[in-house]
């Protein structure tokens, strides 16, 4: 029997390839030019909305741009977009 922990997932631990990734693997969406916001899905996590457009990072719902954190948190916000898009209000 051993005692290794697995590590925890998060919407924010993808494998999917993204283009602002940094060369540590997580994502680099507080640098650069550009608005900041918050991800409606990980609230209250920093977003570069210049780097999360570049990035593919957003979506739509009811004629608003949700900018988020990273992959995993589009299609979260797909599954429930009203829910996520009241946490911006």
């Amino acid at each position: 029997m051993t005692n290794d922990t697995q590590a925890t997932s998060s919407c924010c631990s993808t494998s999917a390839p993204n283009p602002a990734a940094a060369g540590n693997g997580r994502n680099n969406l507080l640098g650069g030019a550009g608005d900041m916001t918050t991800c409606p899905v990980m609230v209250g996590t920093p977003v570069n909305k210049t780097a999360a457009e570049a990035a593919g990072l957003f979506r739509d719902f009811e004629g608003q741009r949700y900018y988020f954190c990273c992959a995993g948190c589009g299609p979260a916000f797909d599954s429930d977009p009203a829910k996520y898009a009241a946490n911006m209000a």
